[in-house]
């Protein structure tokens, strides 16, 4: 069984809001953080916090301040980063590694302070690695710089970045064929949108496998 709690954490910039998905014998902890865009809501991050507890991963949704305030547009990255260290200390549990995660917006904030906040691994959902048509922006230097296992998930038609936009680096990657930033399929796609969650999730749980420590992770 998984259980639901969800609770409120202060920061400089703001309350956050964590909603917890425990595993019933964790071995690790992922927190995702979401995007510019939207909430936890986003079908990856369901996605992943109604899979993965059964590996022994709990799974903390997290929802920046200025999200749980209402507001629709995002702050500053730097207001971001503040939030997630701030909330950082309550998402830690003894004995167990904590891998920070997110997409988009989230992956950002989880690249650019996981190794000072001590994170095992990063995980990366839709890397924004450049605005849409704008490629010389190039956001590669967060990414190659996280210090830290490190996996991104990118759609095969994210205006974001495409998978063979990537430059070679330190990290590992899945692609989900046809997703866009949001990973959702067109309608002439050979492939279901279950079946493209499938394929994230399985992406993500063997990538956890191999980079949580032997004891980390069961079941996958």
């Amino acid at each position: 069984m998984t259980s639901y709690e969800t609770e409120t954490v202060p920061t400089d910039a703001g309350e956050a809001r964590v909603t917890w998905r425990t595993a019933a014998e964790p071995r690790a902890v992922l927190a995702l953080g979401h995007g510019a865009g939207g909430g936890v809501e986003a079908r990856d991050l369901q996605a992943l916090a109604g899979a993965l507890p059964a590996h022994g991963v709990t799974v903390a949704l997290v929802e920046q301040p200025w999200r749980v305030a209402g507001k629709k547009l995002a702050p500053a990255p730097k207001t971001l980063d503040t939030a997630w260290r701030g909330l950082w200390p309550a998402l830690t549990r003894p004995g167990l590694p904590l891998v920070a995660g997110g997409r988009s917006a989230g992956a950002r904030v989880a690249c650019r302070t996981g190794r000072d906040l001590g994170a095992h691994a990063v995980l990366a959902l839709s890397f924004p690695l450049h605005p849409p048509g704008r490629p010389e922006r190039s956001r590669a230097e967060e990414l190659l710089g996280t210090g830290l296992p490190t996996l991104v998930v990118q759609g095969g038609n994210d205006p974001f970045g495409r998978p063979g936009e990537f430059p070679e680096g330190p990290y590992g990657l899945v692609e989900i064929p046809y997703g866009d930033h949001g990973f959702a399929l067109p309608k002439r796609a050979p492939l279901a949108q279950e079946e493209a969650l499938a394929l994230l999730v399985d992406g993500v749980a063997q990538w956890l496998a191999g980079t949580l420590p032997a004891t980390g992770m069961r079941g996958a």
